[in-house]
């Protein structure tokens, strides 16, 4: 146990813990009730589960009351465990920030989310959670990208930023991988505050080990604060076979432990003492207990004795992380409590009328508010007024210049385009590249950043030293300091979409917008595919670039390989996929995709790049002014004509990436041949799909770069082509429903030579012209 240093400067300890547990019990009842409504009470003709988690709730209810009505400033950030959303929505509707009537709209279509979503609740929420792990990470990429903000643009302040998650939440690697990373180590402001109630969905965890899991902490450099037994069962341990007691509890199993939650006092009586040495001390210290101090010893733990948590926040140290191991019964308070079934299980009208008796609340008027004269509701008033934040101003992003006005020559790649794109950024418009901040992981080096990265330097908390800094040989000059603007975290790519989430959030936290751009290889950008989407749905907003990409990197073989990642752009909300084949469609693209971000009407983008050289003449940038922004129009629209046959063409190819080449060469082939091709560059297939989209009503993007690029007078049967899944580029042939021979990459690579590869998937120019062949109908 903590010592006890907490004060109260409004009242003393006891008037402080007093209405405290009124408020607790009034967030275990508006939690279980809410839940109750959407499940018995609001109508529901589909007869489909509704479902909510009370028993997930009691057990974080003493947690969320403390911290709420206590603790926090309204400088900090809490992220909140998915099932305990209810909770979150009853303490906010203690704090006046949402009505009674939005409690009865749980998980109903525009009403309260299933979990707590910062885009989609009416009520404050400062992290979005669902999927476990993501919303436990999510406060220490927060934590660095305030840091990060205030040392360039102050205005976000200070504030811890708090994580309440589930034991069985550490399951998931996303957080020890966080946990471990070194830029970790000496965010003090981070907390998190496990729900040690030991169950999962299913059951009881058998073998959870908190002393194993506080190893793990420690060893990583973080604080970590154990609440295990509250006040009641401390006084027992001091008693006559009191530490017996101490012993017996601490050597059970965790299923033997729920079980005695189950129990009757007379079976209690039986269980408790066990068979070895423990029973006779056991027995004789349990005998001077009435039925009622032992049923409630037994369930006595520290993560709901409300003095032991505001001792343990007492005792937080701020130079270093701090985890709180807070022991809980799941269903705390319930009739369901630590039934290892409970997770989704609810309360019956019996059941839930009973602790409406327990908790002071009205069965029949369930949104009834506290007394106005109580103790209960001057505190609530008092931290409504504490924990207001004031109106976030937000400030515009710099404008991002649309074209540098010079056009690339030789032979080049656009993983290099990209690197000389920041620079270029940095000199035409540093208002605009002052906002940037990329960050990798571990990559830097291998994916072009070198120039920038020494140009703008390695963000650090502090200055470091550069002991290479006189290596003559060192080209990678690595400046750490806190005016750095790259950010490298180790090799974990969750670790970098979570942190690019939180950085692409801050024009909507503090009103100070960023320009993330995140760089991985793109094989993996399928590992960090899904707190990458967390972190759209949040509202971050960021640019995530894929390098390299494709079977195009041949000798790294088939494991080194993406083949899906083209499609997963397609499909993804909020979020624009550009693939560009040249040098200049990528400064394009990744100009406009800075373009997008930390505004109220932006998002986010994906750029998938390539390290094949590629001969930029083929481009064939027209040198017209009006006709180059013409070109660039089209480009970040989604396609543009390259290549038009003369007079109405046999077969057109839609080429994307570094596959534009075959088809070029193909269209060459083809014309000895006697057969008209037109060649088309698509450098988003996202964009193209939502102008067919508008074509149907059912989006409201324009369509004008679908009559540019594939315009009617000359529709013809369609090859598309690509280095990924051919299911991508697919629906082109619906612009004017003409048959299609979609080329592309469905199964794992090979090592090889790139003509060796690309033939062995038939993307080569040979396929290319024997599909283009296929649909002409040729001999």
């Amino acid at each position: 146990m903590v010592p006890d240093t907490t004060t109260s400067p409004r009242t003393g300890r006891q008037e402080l813990l007093t209405a405290l547990g009124e408020i607790e019990e009034r967030v275990l009842w508006l939690s279980a009730a809410t839940i109750d409504h959407a499940n018995r009470v609001r109508p529901n003709p589909t007869g489909l589960k509704v479902g909510g988690h009370q028993a997930s709730c009691a057990s974080m209810v003493s947690i969320m009351t403390t911290l709420w009505f206590h603790e926090l400033t309204a400088d900090d950030r809490v992220s909140v465990k998915p099932h305990a959303s209810p909770a979150l929505h009853a303490v906010n509707h203690l704090l006046g920030d949402l009505p009674a009537d939005a409690l009865t709209t749980l998980r109903s279509f525009g009403g309260l989310q299933s979990y707590p979503s910062r885009t989609k609740d009416p009520d404050p929420v400062d992290y979005s959670t669902g999927s476990v792990g993501i919303g436990a990470t999510a406060p220490i990429w927060g934590a660095l990208a305030r840091r990060y903000v205030e040392g360039r643009f102050p205005g976000a302040g200070t504030g811890r930023q708090y994580a309440l998650l589930g034991d069985a939440e550490l399951d998931e690697g996303a957080c020890w991988e966080a946990v471990q990373d070194p830029m970790v180590a000496g965010l003090g402001e981070v907390v998190w505050i496990v729900d040690l109630n030991r169950q999962s969905l299913d059951r009881v965890v058998p073998a959870l080990s908190a002393e194993r899991l506080a190893g793990m902490f420690e060893a990583a450099g973080w604080q970590v604060l154990t609440l295990k037994y509250g006040e009641q069962l401390t006084e027992l341990f001091s008693r006559p076979g009191g530490e017996a007691l101490r012993t017996r509890l601490d050597t059970m199993g965790n299923p033997e432990y729920q079980r005695l939650l189950r129990c009757t006092p007379a079976e209690l009586r039986e269980r408790l003492p066990g068979t070895g040495s423990t029973r006779e001390p056991l027995e004789r210290l349990i005998a001077t207990l009435d039925d009622d101090a032992l049923h409630s010893a037994v369930r006595n733990l520290g993560g709901h004795d409300l003095g032991a948590l505001l001792d343990a926040y007492a005792a937080i140290d701020d130079t270093r992380p701090t985890v709180i191991l807070a022991y809980t019964v799941k269903g705390r308070g319930l009739h369901s409590e630590g039934h290892p079934q409970n997770h989704s299980s609810l309360l019956t009208r019996d059941q839930l009328a009973d602790l409406a008796t327990r908790t002071g609340a009205d069965l029949d008027d369930p949104w009834r508010p506290l007394p106005a004269d109580s103790a209960a509701a001057r505190l609530c008033a008092e931290r409504a007024e504490e924990l207001r934040r004031p109106p976030v101003e937000r400030i515009t992003p710099p404008p991002v210049p649309t074209d540098f006005g010079r056009t690339p020559g030789g032979t080049g790649t656009t993983q290099q385009a990209f690197g000389r794109a920041l620079l270029d950024l940095s000199r035409g418009a540093p208002e605009a590249a002052a906002r940037v901040v990329t960050v990798s992981p571990d990559v830097s080096s291998s994916t072009n950043l070198g120039g920038w990265l020494n140009k703008v330097g390695v963000w650090s908390p502090t200055e470091r030293v550069n002991w290479f800094a006189d290596d003559a040989e060192t080209i990678l000059h690595w400046r750490e300091n806190p005016t750095g603007q790259h950010v490298e975290l180790g090799i974990a790519e969750t670790n970098l979409v979570g942190l690019l989430g939180e950085l692409g959030a801050t024009w909507s936290r503090w009103g100070q917008p960023l320009l993330p751009i995140g760089i991985m290889y793109d094989p993996f950008v399928n590992r960090a595919l899904e707190p990458w989407q967390f972190g759209i749905y949040a509202g971050g907003q960021s640019l995530l670039v894929g390098t390299p990409s494709g079977v195009t990197l041949a000798p790294e073989g088939g494991a080194h390989q993406s083949i899906t990642t083209p499609s997963l752009g397609l499909e993804q909300p909020g979020c624009t996929t550009w693939e560009p084949a040249f040098a200049q469609d990528t400064e394009w693209c990744v100009l406009a995709a800075l373009s997008l971000l930390g505004r109220p009407d932006g998002g986010s983008a994906y750029l998938r790049l390539s390290t094949r050289p590629v001969d930029q003449s083929l481009a064939a940038v027209p040198a017209d002014p009006a006709a180059r922004e013409r070109r660039r129009r089209q480009a970040v629209a989604g396609a543009y004509g390259l290549r038009r046959a003369e007079g109405a063409p046999d077969v057109t190819l839609a080429a994307m990436g570094a596959m534009v080449p075959e088809a070029l060469a193909a269209a060459d082939r083809l014309a000895s041949l006697g057969v008209a091709a037109d060649v088309v560059c698509v450098t988003s297939p996202g964009l193209l799909f939502r102008a067919t989209q508008a074509r149907r009503g059912l989006d409201d993007a324009p369509q004008w770069v679908l009559d540019q690029a594939f315009p009617a007078d000359r529709a013809a049967p369609l090859v598309t082509l690509l280095d990924g899944h051919p299911h991508t580029l697919a629906f082109l042939g619906t612009v004017h429903n003409t048959p299609v021979a979609p080329l592309g990459v469905t199964h794992f690579g090979q090592s090889g030579a790139l003509d060796e590869v690309y033939r062995h998937h038939g993307i080569d120019t040979e396929s290319v012209v024997r599909a283009a062949l296929d649909l002409t109908h040729r001999p």
